[in-house]
């Protein structure tokens, strides 16, 4: 029989699948595509609708089975916090979150083992960019990852400095990043979608909501200085956050309406052409646990500057102008100086166009699948 690795891909079909949703889809693809000889993928999804069971296995071509609890996403969440998996934790189980069915084990004895992703911790340093629930759940499956876990992947050797400030997880954290979809290419309607979008021949493009640890907003503040640069700004991501919207933000910015526009969430192919067509690409998040929109826009060679959060440093490798965040005393206008110099500068934007090219390359889904099959293949 072959070896079987059980990969938890719930959150594909969660009601928000975000970043995480896309990571798992990716690595769950990449796992089937890299699999070694005798070795098969299967997958654990909650209990979903006939249409949708068959969306994901569309979805994952290759999956040998694709197994249906009988609890749906909400129960079985709650479920598993308390340790209650009905079968499901048996084999290799491989989770891209803290959903796992998370029990008391011996690896030897028992033939199983569990590993878990913890992609950020915003639980702890940032909660009210996450929803109450999702901070209870993530502090909750952190515990149970502590007693039962085999090991815990992470995306940055940042972010496992920083987890091990608040769990002790001892020698079972593996660094293992993500990478750049394998849907984020140009396509040949790229000069169409330009015009639908109505993107501008020049613009500054970022990435975010305007949650506070996001840094849009010292951004939006810093372009509103008189010498600051003049480009349109598009923004990736919703209108609003809680009461602030972006045009009431731009306009006690001091920024004329529709300077700063919201794009929505793009398609693979319209992202692939925002990027591409940007002047430069700014990422001023305060806390990221990777920073995947960073290394997508290097991998279209366009200019970054970004933050000098750790893990924002750590992926872009000195590809990217990184600005220090120093609190909120500057962090503006230190962001528009470095736009600027970006724009005035041919050269630099040159540099930064070869060496984010080129750090891009340093990311592919394929090297962390081999990654993931070696952690297993170790424990």
């Amino acid at each position: 029989m072959p070896t079987t690795l059980t990969m938890v891909v719930d959150q594909m079909v969660a009601p928000v699948p975000g970043g995480i949703g896309r990571y798992t889809e990716e690595m769950t693809k990449a796992l089937i595509l890299t699999a070694p000889r005798n070795c098969q993928v299967e997958g654990i999804v909650s209990s979903l609708p006939p249409e949708k069971i068959a969306d994901v296995e569309t979805r994952l071509p290759g999956l040998a089975e694709l197994h249906k609890t009988t609890l749906a996403r909400r129960e079985l969440s709650a479920a598993w916090q308390l340790g209650l998996v009905a079968g499901y934790g048996d084999g290799m189980v491989h989770s891209p979150t803290l959903l796992a069915p998370l029990v008391r084990h011996n690896r030897a004895y028992d033939r199983k083992q569990t590993v878990v992703t913890i992609h950020d911790t915003l639980a702890w340093t940032h909660p009210k960019s996450l929803t109450p629930t999702s901070v209870s759940f993530t502090k909750s499956m952190a515990k149970r990852a502590k007693k039962h876990a085999d090991a815990i992947v992470v995306p940055t050797h940042a972010v496992a400095e920083q987890l091990a400030e608040i769990i002790d997880f001892g020698d079972r954290v593996r660094v293992i990043p993500g990478a750049v979809g394998s849907g984020l290419q140009l396509t040949s309607d790229a000069e169409w979608r330009a015009g639908n979008l109505e993107l501008p021949d020049e613009y500054i493009l970022t990435f975010g909501t305007l949650d506070p640890r996001r840094g849009l907003l010292s951004l939006i503040s810093g372009l509103g200085a008189t010498d600051a640069p003049d480009l349109p700004v598009l923004v990736i991501g919703p209108d609003s956050w809680g009461d602030l919207t972006l045009a009431s933000v731009a306009d006690e910015a001091g920024l004329p309406e529709g300077r700063v526009r919201s794009l929505g969430f793009l398609s693979d192919a319209d992202l692939a052409v925002v990027l591409d067509r940007a002047t430069v690409f700014v990422y001023p998040s305060i806390r990221e646990g990777f920073g995947l929109p960073l290394v997508e826009a290097l991998s279209f060679g366009t200019p970054v500057v970004h933050s000098d959060d750790p893990a924002l440093v750590e992926v872009a490798g000195g590809a990217g102008l990184v600005v220090e965040r120093g609190g909120k005393k500057g962090y503006p206008e230190r962001l528009a100086e470095a736009i600027a110099q970006v724009l005035d500068d041919s050269d630099l934007r040159s540099r930064l166009s070869v060496a984010g090219s080129d750090r891009a390359r340093a990311f592919s889904w394929r090297d962390s699948a081999e990654r993931v099959w070696q952690l297993h293949a170790d424990l």
